[in-house]
């Protein structure tokens, strides 16, 4: 998500929102629109405002800097930024109805994107996972809820079938 602040050289709350943003370790792009006429043209097309410190976070806009209001922002793009575990799955029940089996519970791996957590973990298509940490994973949404719970950095042991067989492995994300 894209970060910016609009700031002039002498503006107080613009010191402050840098700080903010950079205390956070935020990425913005900063635009000095005392010295930048395009930037100041976008800042009031996007804003309505004149006035600086202007803060956009995706295309939300900020206008002075409102710190409650940009902390809840940021928390957001926090919320959607999961790690991608590099998965397309579906649930293990549907796809063995579809091909004449009896019921799985666990997810289907359809697809695995290369150099994903999930390729490095060794995990292939047509594999049904069945446990994430330990915790059933009973279809493709228990799956989904699981891996939103991950944050950067984490390991997770993973129990999945292949060709009947059951097998673990741990992937970090």
């Amino acid at each position: 998500m894209n970060v910016a602040l609009y700031t002039t050289p002498t503006c107080p709350y613009c010191h402050q929102a840098r700080a903010f943003l950079s205390a956070r370790g935020v990425r913005f792009t900063e635009h000095d629109v005392s010295a930048d006429r395009a930037a100041a043209d976008e800042m009031i097309k996007r804003s309505g405002q004149m006035g600086v410190p202007v803060i956009t976070v995706g295309d939300q806009v900020v206008v002075g800097f409102d710190r409650a209001h940009l902390e809840r922002l940021l928390a957001q793009r926090h919320e959607t930024a999961r790690p991608a575990f590099g998965l397309r799955i579906a649930d293990a029940g549907r796809i063995a109805q579809k091909k004449g089996l009896p019921p799985v519970p666990g997810a289907y791996v359809g697809g695995v994107a290369p150099s994903s957590p999930a390729h490095r973990a060794g995990l292939a298509p047509g594999d049904v996972i069945t446990e994430v940490d330990q915790g059933p994973i009973r279809g493709a949404d228990d799956l989904e809820r699981s891996l939103s719970q991950l944050t950067p950095g984490r390991r997770v042991s993973i129990t999945y079938i292949r060709d009947g067989q059951r097998l673990h492995a741990e992937a970090a994300v």
